[in-house]
C-alpha cells in the first residue's frame, strides 16, 4: 500500500535533497511542521509580513505569541499605557511587579522577541489618535489587529482603513471575561491554495490517450498474481470502461442496473481475493460520474472582475481569465494535476502511473502558459505552477466594513429572532454595549445590567421584545467587564493567529462575519454580518 501521497518531481527532490544534505538546515528543523501546513510559499508571505498590533493586553501579546513563534516578519505594538497590577497580574509578558510603572509596549516587545530572534519586534508608544493622522504609517503594515480597543477609536480607525482598499485588513478583538467577539474587515482577498477536503479530479471518466493507451496494453490475464494484485484502481477502472463504451454504443453506465452491472464486471477481473479490485469497485463512481468544473470555481468565471479585465487588473483575475478560456477547450474541465491519492499498488505501477499523470499535466500546464501569453501577460512559472496545481479550490472572498452589522437594526432584530444565531447575536450585542459604555463613560468603574440593556434596545427597532440570551450575556459582561482572563486570551490568541495566518499567506479561508466565543458554554459561532 502507498502511503503518503505527493507527486513524483517532489518525491525525487527529497531524495536528491537528502543526498546533498544528510541534514536539514536549522530553519527546517525549526519550522519544519509549519511548512506542511502552509509550504515554503506560505512561509516566505510569513516572514515578509508586517503586523500592527494595537494595545498590549494579555490577549494581544498572545496572538502576538503565536504569530512570533512560526516567524512573522515584523511586528509592532501601540500602546501608550504603563503596565498596571492588573496588567502584572494576568499578562505572561510582563515581568511581574518589576514591570509595573513601565511603558506596556517596551515590557511586552522586550519578551516577545526572545521566543525568535529572526522576528523584528518594534514598540509604540505613541496615542493612536496621533497616528491615525499619518496614514502612510498605516499603508506600512500588512494587516493590523485590535483588542477592546476604544469604540470611538475603532470606528475612526475602520473607516479610514475602510475608505482605501490599499490600506491592511483590520482584525478587530473584544473580549471580556470568558466571552470575545472577532471580526475580519477585508475588501477582497483572493486565495489560490485554499487546502479543499476535496481532492482534484483523476479524469478518470475521461483518460488523456496515454492513460487510455496504458490501460489498453496490460494483458491481465497472463500477469502473475502478484502484478495482477497491484495494478492501481485508476488503471482497473479506466480499463473497465473501455471495455463497457465498447460493448454500449460509446455510454458509460446511467441507470442503477448499469452500474451495478458495471461493478460486477470489475469483480470478474480479480483472480483471487484482491485488495486492488475491490478499491476499483469502490471507487467505480468515478469512472461514469462527468468531470465537470466545480460549481464554486465555474461561479467565479461569472465574476465582475473578469468583465472589464486590464493589464492593470490583480495576477488572481488575469489568472483566472486564462483558466476560464482554457476551460472552454477540450475537455472542458481543470488542467490535470499529477497528485494521486493512496492506493494499491506496488511501487513500480504507482510511479509509472505518477509519471504518466505528471507527464499530461505538464502539457496542460504549457497549455494554460500558452493562453497566458495570448493575452499578454507575462507570470512567474512558479506562480503559474502553484495556480494550475490549486485551482479545483480557488476563493474570491469579499468582505464587509466594521460596524455594518450593528447599523442595520432590521437584521439584528432577523438575527435575534433566529433559534440558529440568537445565543451568538446576544453575545455580540453585550460585547457591543459594554464597548459603547466604555467609550462614552471612560472613568466610570463598570456598567450596570441596565445600562446595557438600555443601549442594546436603543439598537434595535423600538418595541422589539429581547429574548433571555441578551440578559444572560449582559449579566457575564457586567460581572467581568474588563477583565482580561489568561485563559480566555491563550484561547483567543491562538484562534486570531490562526485567521491572521490565514489572510498574510493567502492560504487556507479565513472566517468570514463574527467570530462569537463563549467559554462558558465552551461553544464558537458565526453570524453572517
Amino acid at each position: 500500500m502507498m502511503k503518503d501521497s505527493q507527486d513524483i518531481e517532489t518525491a525525487t527532490t527529497a531524495v536528491q535533497t537528502s543526498q546533498l544534505s544528510a541534514q536539514p538546515d536549522s530553519k527546517t528543523r525549526r519550522y519544519d511542521r509549519q511548512l506542511r501546513l502552509w509550504a515554503a510559499s506560505g512561509q516566505s508571505a510569513l516572514e515578509s509580513a508586517r503586523v500592527l498590533v494595537i494595545s498590549a493586553t494579555a490577549t494581544s501579546t498572545s496572538i502576538l505569541k503565536n504569530l512570533v513563534l512560526p516567524g512573522v516578519g515584523h511586528f509592532t505594538l501601540l500602546d501608550p499605557e504603563i503596565v498596571s497590577q492588573e496588567d502584572a497580574g494576568n499578562n505572561f509578558f510582563f515581568d511581574g511587579p518589576d514591570s509595573i510603572g513601565k511603558p506596556r509596549a517596551q515590557e511586552a516587545v522586550r519578551l516577545l522577541r526572545e521566543l525568535n530572534e529572526s522576528v523584528d519586534g518594534v514598540s509604540d508608544t505613541h496615542d493612536l489618535a496621533s497616528r491615525l493622522a499619518d496614514t502612510s504609517y498605516l499603508a506600512s503594515f500588512s494587516l493590523v489587529i485590535t483588542h477592546n480597543l476604544s469604540n470611538t477609536l475603532l470606528v475612526a480607525l475602520s473607516k479610514l482603513l475602510w475608505a482605501d482598499a490599499t490600506l491592511p485588513p483590520l482584525i478587530v478583538v473584544r473580549s471580556a471575561g470568558f466571552l470575545a467577539d472577532f471580526f475580519i474587515q477585508i475588501h477582497e482577498h483572493t486565495v489560490i491554495d485554499s487546502h479543499p477536503e476535496t481532492a482534484p479530479s483523476l479524469r478518470i471518466d475521461k483518460p488523456f490517450p496515454a492513460l487510455l493507451e496504458h490501460a489498453r496494453s496490460l494483458d491481465l490475464d497472463a500477469m502473475d498474481s502478484t502484478d495482477h494484485g497491484h495494478v492501481p484502481y485508476v488503471v482497473i477502472l479506466v480499463r473497465a470502461m473501455d471495455i463497457w463504451k465498447a460493448s454500449h454504443d460509446g455510454q458509460p453506465p446511467k441507470t442503477s442496473v448499469e452500474r451495478t452491472e458495471f461493478k460486477k464486471s470489475i469483480l470478474a477481473m480479480k483472480k483471487a481475493d484482491e485488495e486492488n479490485f475491490d478499491e476499483a469497485v469502490a471507487q467505480a463512481y468515478r469512472a461514469w460520474s462527468e468531470t465537470k468544473v466545480p460549481f464554486d470555481v465555474a461561479a467565479l468565471f461569472e465574476d465582475s472582475a473578469l468583465v472589464d479585465l486590464r493589464p492593470t487588473s490583480p495576477l488572481f483575475f488575469q489568472l483566472l481569465a486564462a483558466l476560464k478560456e482554457f476551460t472552454e477547450r477540450y475537455p472542458y474541465t481543470l488542467p490535470l494535476t499529477s497528485t494521486l491519492p493512496d492506493m494499491k499498488a506496488d511501487t513500480t505501477s504507482y510511479v509509472h502511473l505518477q509519471k504518466l499523470y505528471k507527464g499530461r499535466a505538464e502539457e496542460e500546464r504549457a497549455q494554460f502558459s500558452a493562453i497566458l501569453k495570448e493575452k499578454g501577460a507575462d507570470v512567474d512559472p512558479v506562480v503559474v505552477d502553484e495556480f494550475v496545481r490549486n485551482a479545483h479550490g480557488l476563493k474570491v472572498i469579499r468582505g464587509r466594513r466594521w460596524g455594518a452589522f450593528d447599523e442595520n437594526p432590521e437584521v439584528l432584530v432577523q438575527s435575534l429572532s433566529s433559534e440558529e444565531t440568537r445565543k451568538e447575536t446576544a453575545t455580540h450585542l453585550a460585547l457591543s454595549a459594554l464597548s459603547h459604555f466604555r467609550s462614552t463613560n471612560p472613568n466610570a468603574e463598570g456598567p450596570t445590567e441596565e445600562q446595557l440593556m438600555a443601549h442594546i434596545q436603543d439598537a434595535v427597532p423600538s418595541g422589539t421584545e429581547l429574548p433571555e440570551e441578551v440578559g444572560v450575556a449582559t449579566g457575564e459582561v457586567v460581572r467581568t467587564p474588563t477583565a482580561d482572563l489568561p485563559n480566555t486570551a491563550a484561547f483567543l490568541g491562538g484562534l486570531i493567529a490562526q485567521e491572521a495566518i490565514k489572510v498574510i499567506t493567502k492560504q487556507y479561508v479565513p472566517i468570514k462575519g463574527l467570530c462569537i466565543v463563549d467559554l462558558i458554554g465552551s461553544w464558537t459561532g458565526i453570524l453572517d454580518a
